[in-house]
């Protein structure tokens, strides 16, 4: 299984990237893992939000494939504590898709479009992130929870 974690644009804060890079080197270890940079559809002045939202969508849901599994990082989704998430996550292996796909939308979040192709929705929090920062965030959890499932000691309760 490969987990994908897709967002739309490139972030313009180097330390982000920088911690992306370092927990995507350490899930590594234990599962492949890739992140997919879609280019940020281009706006004008007239864009209106409703728009941008329908183009990012229509990318996004380029860049999925049938038997996918698709999660949506989103303030609607159910939220879990790490052990919790880990457990979930541990089902999602088990169920043996090929790709288990989170996705990060841009500023305007998800077209109905897209929500509709989602398998499920999961917040991080109910506070609110950049979408740039949550992918920092997404990652560290990811990597909490595959410690978690490999016993090691990252996570302390």
């Amino acid at each position: 299984m490969t987990v994908e974690l897709i967002v739309m644009g490139k972030t313009d804060i180097e330390p982000v990237d920088e911690l992306i890079r370092l927990y995507q080197r350490r899930i590594n270890h234990y599962v492949k893992m890739n992140v997919i940079t879609l280019p940020q559809p281009r706006a004008t002045g007239k864009t209106t939000e409703a728009v941008q939202c329908r183009l990012e969508g229509e990318a996004l849901l380029g860049a999925l494939g049938e038997g996918d599994c698709v999660v949506l990082l989103d303030e609607r989704g159910g939220q879990h504590d790490s052990p919790q998430f880990a457990a979930w996550l541990q089902k999602r292996f088990n169920a043996g898709p090929r790709r288990l796909v989170f996705v990060i939308g841009g500023p305007y979040g998800f077209s109905p479009q897209v929500r509709a192709r989602a398998d499920e929705m999961l917040s991080l929090s109910s506070m609110t992130f950049s979408h740039q920062i949550v992918r920092a965030i997404f990652c560290e959890q990811l990597y909490r929870a595959l410690t978690i499932l490999s016993g090691e000691p990252y996570h302390h309760k």
